[in-house]
């Protein structure tokens, strides 16, 4: 389908998603939303794309938050939809059962930090921003945010970002496992289509029960997430994929893996 305010191609087993409007600095308003929800539903539906990258348009922004303009005209319970709506998002790009990288090239503040936790790998430009500066507007983080960071950065940094709403750069991203990579902005995009290439090349379903025993596993009792990583081992071994991987390591070639 035709898209408004994103970008979408898709060209060997990669999907490149460009949210895309640069004059609000890619804020995600409703259609943004909408549009977005459906490009990954496209791309969870299309057995040829086995990777996403997500980026924003122009050289200032990932994404720079929600859009402003909506929040100020929501009801309470208008409110609460859009929360769900962007949560609803956040979980299909989570859930995706395929890789998702982001590109932050830019501001990635609100609902734009929340976008790149949601994502499998965020790669950052070395002018990235990332913050959740919703308390300034009298609001919180309403699209996952407190719970997505307080896992990944602890309860004492995110509480300092979310109270305070300072953001952090890109090297202090870095520092605190928030993004796996810095790289100069004119590196960035190919150095995620790099990384894009070289996933896509990899067994999917393999990838698919990696994400799920990360994802899912993390939140579990220990003895609980190791029984679920067995039974998904076990599950790989069932596939045509694990049989072509062993045979071509022990034949010294590459691996062609078909997602059987």
């Amino acid at each position: 389908m035709a898209f408004n305010n994103i970008l979408t191609s898709s060209a060997n087993g990669i999907m490149q998603i460009t949210v895309n409007r640069p004059d609000k600095l890619n804020a995600l308003n409703l259609d943004t939303l909408l549009e977005l929800g459906q490009a990954f539903e496209d791309a969870a539906n299309d057995d040829s794309v086995r990777v996403i990258v997500l980026t924003g348009s122009g050289e200032k922004a990932f994404v720079a938050g929600a859009d402003i303009n909506e929040i100020n005209q929501l009801s309470p319970m208008e409110a609460k939809d859009f929360s769900a709506l962007g949560q609803q998002l956040m979980l299909q790009i989570e859930n995706l059962g395929k890789p998702v990288i982001a590109a932050v090239n830019g501001f990635a503040l609100g609902g734009g930090c929340e976008l790149a936790l949601a994502c499998s790998i965020r790669l950052a430009s070395d002018n990235a921003r990332f913050g959740l500066p919703e308390i300034k507007l009298g609001v919180i983080p309403g699209f996952g945010g407190t719970q997505r960071l307080v896992r990944m950065v602890g309860r004492s940094k995110a509480l300092e970002m979310t109270l305070t709403g300072n953001p952090i750069t890109a090297e202090q991203a870095l520092q605190l496992n928030l993004v796996a990579k810095l790289f100069n902005q004119t590196e960035l995009q190919d150095q995620a289509l790099k990384l894009a290439e070289m996933l896509a090349a990899s067994a999917p379903i393999a990838m698919q029960h990696i994400l799920q025993a990360i994802q899912h596993g993390a939140d579990l009792p220990l003895d609980a997430a190791l029984e679920m990583e067995t039974q998904l081992f076990a599950l790989c071994c069932s596939t045509r994929d694990m049989h072509e991987g062993t045979s071509a390591f022990l034949e010294k070639r590459a691996a062609e893996f078909t997602g059987r």
